[in-house]
């Protein structure tokens, strides 16, 4: 049997009704106490910086450009003359001849050879200057290669940057709820009470509470996740303390599909190293066809013996001196067909080359349609729902009223909490989904923004 309601008892009830009213309608945003512990505040222009500078896949792209440039003048360094020297010290045993026979007696003699020499090429079936052309062009992929992982990483830091920002405002909408939720039971608690109100609304809010709480842990454990997501990114310690600047300036699209898709066409650095990627095939079947000609060197050589090893001049040792400028043309013009097969073999590269660049092209129109239609859908989101919220708000506003009043339960209370807590999380996935996908369409036509 209830018991008569007191005036204290009564006015409590609707002072905490209030309340929770006040947290619904009024409260938006909770302060993290891991964020206010994490220091000073940081953009998105500082978080992209900070990725660019300690990502390892950037520096690896630096050093595999200092490596190509090596090679390329390593390469250039073929059209120029090799010289070579060579020093020989020789112990000689000779038999003494006497009238036409050999004693049996035996003189040792020294000798000392010196060499010098140079080899230029002249022809050699265009492999030198192929073979040097493809590694200018290895520098050009190597270059565009760094601008792709610079664009990629640029991308995930706004990606993690946003998805942090995102599970921050989840974790808030269920802390609020939580929140809404314990001023409820209160209420409930005191109705109950006073009896105003049956055991079963006390009951039916206590179990959402606790519903309310798991889905707050999860949401907690959610936005850890993303916080070392994004100090992984960053390269930072994966339980460093991350506050950032929020971000909920939203505007849309400003072009159509095609737009975007014929910018990607036209920026985009696969295309790039693709086209790249069939020239270096080009010359290398050039190298492969080396072998239908012949190689044309000139090779000089200056040389003097003695039986001294400092090379002294002496007069009574035959031929002590001389030098000798020679032609020289080679051509290995029966291999069984191998020059034919490495050649077929670069023909095939080739056109591996080429049918990788059109699917290149395809993966590039679908990743630009996939993030612009991803883009489009949140956009349209985020306008429905701005509206949708506010309605949100007012019906729980007039359900108060009305429970306060003993004309709605607390099932419509309930009904109406969720309605408005499931309003705020379906626009915080709006909203931060569009600017994830907007970060990822800049990516996919190949632009560099860097906030």
């Amino acid at each position: 049997m209830h018991r008569v309601p007191s005036s204290r008892n009564f006015f409590l009830s609707v002072r905490l009704a209030g309340l929770a009213v006040l947290l619904v309608c009024g409260q938006w945003h909770l302060p993290a106490a891991r964020a206010q512990a994490s220091g000073q505040t940081m953009t998105l222009l500082e978080a992209v910086d900070t990725a660019l500078t300690a990502n390892l896949e950037l520096q690896k792209s630096n050093k595999e450009i200092e490596a190509a440039e090596a090679r390329k003048k390593a390469q250039r360094t073929f059209f120029f003359p090799t010289l070579n020297a060579t020093y020989q010290a020789i112990r000689v045993d000779q038999g003494a001849q006497l009238g036409g026979a050999v004693s049996g007696l035996s003189q040792l003699r020294s000798e000392y050879n010196m060499t010098a020499g140079f080899s230029q090429p002249i022809f050699t079936g265009f492999a030198l200057l192929n073979q040097y052309q493809i590694a200018d062009l290895g520098l050009d992929v190597a270059q565009l290669n760094r601008k792709l992982n610079r664009l990629e990483v640029i991308f995930l830091a706004k990606q993690a940057y946003f998805q942090v920002l995102k599970t921050e405002k989840l974790r808030e909408v269920a802390a609020n709820s939580v929140k809404v939720l314990e001023s409820q039971v209160e209420v409930a608690r005191n109705f109950y009470e006073v009896g105003m109100t049956p055991l079963n609304d006390l009951l039916q809010t206590q179990v959402e509470l606790a519903n309310s709480k798991q889905e707050q842990i999860v949401a907690q454990n959610n936005l850890d996740l993303a916080e070392s997501q994004f100090n992984i990114v960053l390269q930072r310690p994966v339980n460093a303390p991350v506050n950032l600047a929020d971000i909920q300036i939203f505007a849309p699209l400003p072009n159509e599909l095609d737009y975007y898709l014929a910018e990607a066409e036209k920026s985009r650095l696969e295309i790039s190293v693709a086209d790249l990627q069939i020239q270096i095939a080009e010359k290398e079947l050039g190298v492969a066809r080396k072998e239908f000609y012949p190689t044309i060197s000139l090779e000089g050589n200056y040389f003097k013996r003695s039986t001294k090893w400092n090379l002294e001049a002496e007069e009574d040792l035959l031929d002590p001196d001389g030098w000798s400028i020679t032609g020289v043309a080679t051509w290995d013009f029966w291999q069984w067909g191998r020059s034919s097969f490495g050649e077929r073999e670069k023909r095939s590269r080739l056109s591996q080359a080429k049918i990788s660049r059109d699917q290149a092209l395809f993966q590039i129109r679908l990743e630009v349609e996939r993030s612009y239609l991803k883009a489009r859908e949140s956009e349209r989101n985020i306008v429905t729902i701005e509206t949708a919220i506010e309605q949100a708000k007012e019906n729980m506003r007039i359900t108060e009223e009305r429970y306060k009043e003993q004309a709605a339960t607390s099932t419509d209370i309930l009904i109406a909490q969720n309605l408005l807590f499931r309003t705020q999380t379906n626009f915080f996935n709006a909203l931060y989904d569009f600017k994830i996908a907007k970060a990822f369409l800049e990516k996919a036509i190949g632009l560099e923004i860097l906030e």
